[in-house]
């Protein structure tokens, strides 16, 4: 059964760690464009408070997050257990895009591991939290992180990333603003 919670306390907090694998949602305001779900991995996750968290956002090939983020703030972040007790969370709050040049770009920086394809940080303040069990959720065996996206952005360079972003990253696939 879903519980709202109060906020992210200490073993809540501990279990968001322990996940190898988060997905982010969002959507823009417009009915007739797309809803957007993106799978995130790595150690790319902090809860920074009861009710605040931020996640260093990889270059991707689409910046739906980015755009709808921009456009209205709203984000939820959901994590599910794959090895042990069934359990999900669900993070709903308003999100910003921390780009680079942003003040706080460098302080995000400083409590995650460095990353070649860091394009952004999402910064977000929650204003609910809710658990249930996830006992649909099938069992899955974590083997390792995958290493495709930092090789490929060791290769693209500084130069090469900016271009691709100025390329496949300015706006989303409604043409919504994204990293302009």
């Amino acid at each position: 059964m879903s519980k709202q919670r109060e906020n992210i306390d200490g073993d809540l907090k501990e279990w968001i760690g322990r996940q190898h694998v988060f997905f982010v949602a969002t959507a823009p305001l417009s009915t007739e464009q797309h809803i957007n779900i993106s799978p995130k991995g790595g150690d790319a996750f902090r809860v920074l408070g009861p009710m605040e968290v931020v996640y260093q956002d990889y270059t991707g090939s689409g910046a739906e997050t980015a755009a709808h983020l921009r456009e209205n703030g709203r984000i939820v972040v959901m994590f599910c257990e794959f090895v042990g007790n069934p359990r999900i969370c669900r993070l709903h709050g308003r999100g910003t895009v921390v780009s680079r040049g942003d003040a706080r770009f460098a302080d995000f920086e400083k409590i995650f591991p460095a990353n070649p394809g860091t394009r952004a940080f999402v910064h977000v303040q929650l204003d609910r939290v809710s658990t249930s069990c996830g006992f649909s959720v099938p069992f899955f065996e974590f083997r390792g992180p995958r290493t495709m996206l930092d090789e490929w952005a060791i290769e693209k360079g500084p130069n090469g990333l900016k271009e691709y972003w100025d390329r496949k990253n300015r706006q989303s696939i409604d043409g919504l603003p994204a990293f302009p």
